[in-house]
């Protein structure tokens, strides 16, 4: 259905030496994390114990140590997103030797040069015809089909020429490989997330007279086998300012343990172990936990957190068992609670709707988007406080059943 790790002392604390993410001129001014002093150490043969419940996002994994303050958040997000490139998604590599962009009418064409190998790809750029530039942008992984609201530019790339998703054949075939290797453990959607840390680049190397980007309000978002890749992209690149996965289902905005619950007690949706043999979204170490996922020490509620403090709108169909909404609700719910610890529930939201085909988008979902848009790309202070699915009783989610951990106040 068509629904070899970084080192914390390279590019991680690189990352986190990076923050606050955004200019001062940003909107909004709270996407901000202290740089971490010390972070401790993830052993290299890390010892995985099988939990049914989701894990604790607020402990580190090696030694339950809990976290307390934002500083240690900054800790724990570095070591989650070594974990999930350890265990699901593949090494993202750091940036390559050179990027170069031309910008032709409305296509920039992307040039890399690494360990004297090259590709170029072509991102089309659509202005907004009228107001003034610079202009907040949304990417669009493979295509958009979200309404963007007026003011707003778009840049929409070929994540298939970076890294294929026809099916499970498709591994190492795409320009990532052609720099890294067919062998390289990135799966296509960390693959995907790496080229658009390219896009950035090369706008970031432009002036903005020429770009006529906004670089402090970028989105990034897709639908279904994209939308999961927004979503990563989101969690990797913190340049991003709001993340907008659509329709993501299983191995997005679902919860692997949840998902499957669900097809053990009679809900035919997409779990781990299916995904793994469908499509090269995740890389190929993660086949070796799909058939046990409670011994992963993360689950998807910790690659949403990844995206905090950040702006997170995730926009899902329940009408669609295959995308598994009770997961996907559930799995969001928990991840709204990293954002509560930081101070800042409302930079994350989940809309849920059906009755609608998959990738469409429902005029009842248009003032939640709107309100995120409105906030996060222009500075106006809307209601984000949304966690809601049109689904009785929570679509079944019972926290209870999945969380035993206590959610703290980071100072």
């Amino acid at each position: 259905m068509n629904f070899g790790i970084m080192t914390f002392k390279s590019y991680f604390v690189g990352l986190a030496l990076a923050l606050p993410l955004f200019a001062a001129s940003a909107p909004n001014p709270d996407f901000s994390l202290p740089a971490p002093r010390f972070c401790p150490e993830l052993p290299q043969n890390l010892t995985l114990t099988s939990d049914a419940k989701l894990p604790n996002p607020f402990k580190f994994a090696a030694s339950s140590a809990p976290i307390h303050t934002k500083a240690d958040w900054s800790c724990r997000r570095e070591e989650i997103n070594e974990l999930f490139q350890r265990y699901e998604l593949g090494t993202l590599p750091p940036k390559p030797e050179a990027a170069t962009g031309t910008i032709n009418g409305n296509t920039l064409t992307v040039d890399i040069i690494h360990a004297n190998k090259s590709i170029s790809f072509n991102v089309t750029m659509t202005l907004p015809k009228n107001g003034t530039a610079p202009f907040p942008a949304v990417i669009g992984v493979g295509g958009i089909s979200i309404p963007i609201p007026p003011g707003v530019a778009t840049l929409v790339f070929n994540n298939n020429q970076i890294a294929l998703q026809n099916d499970a054949t498709s591994r190492g075939i795409g320009d990532f490989y052609t720099l890294f290797g067919a062998n390289a453990t990135a799966s296509s959607m960390t693959a995907w997330a790496w080229a658009i840390g390219r896009i950035i680049d090369v706008l970031e190397n432009m002036p903005e007279e020429t770009t006529k980007i906004d670089l402090s309000r970028l989105g990034v978002t897709g639908c279904s086998r994209n939308g999961k890749g927004a979503l990563v992209a989101g969690a990797f690149e913190s340049r991003i300012a709001l993340t907008i996965p659509q329709e993501s289902g299983s191995g997005g905005e679902g919860c692997w343990r949840i998902s499957d619950w669900m097809l053990a007690n009679g809900t035919v949706t997409q779990t781990a172990s299916e995904i793994v043999q469908e499509n090269v979204w995740f890389s190929e170490t993660f086949a070796l936990y799909a058939n046990d996922v409670d011994v992963l020490p993360f689950d998807h509620h910790m690659l949403a957190g990844l995206v905090a403090p950040r702006a997170l709108f995730v926009i899902d169909n329940t009408g669609i068992d295959w995308l598994g909404p009770e997961s996907n609700f559930g799995c969001m719910k928990t991840a709204n609670k990293i954002f509560q610890a930081l101070g800042v529930p409302d930079h994350m939201g989940f809309s849920g709707v059906g009755n609608l085909d998959h990738c469409a988008f429902p005029a009842s979902q248009q003032p939640d988007l709107d309100a995120f848009f409105n906030k996060f790309f222009f500075g106006q202070k809307t209601n984000t406080s949304i966690i809601e699915t049109d689904g009785p009783n929570d679509l079944g989610f019972v926290d209870s059943d999945w969380i035993d951990w206590e959610v703290p106040q980071l100072a």
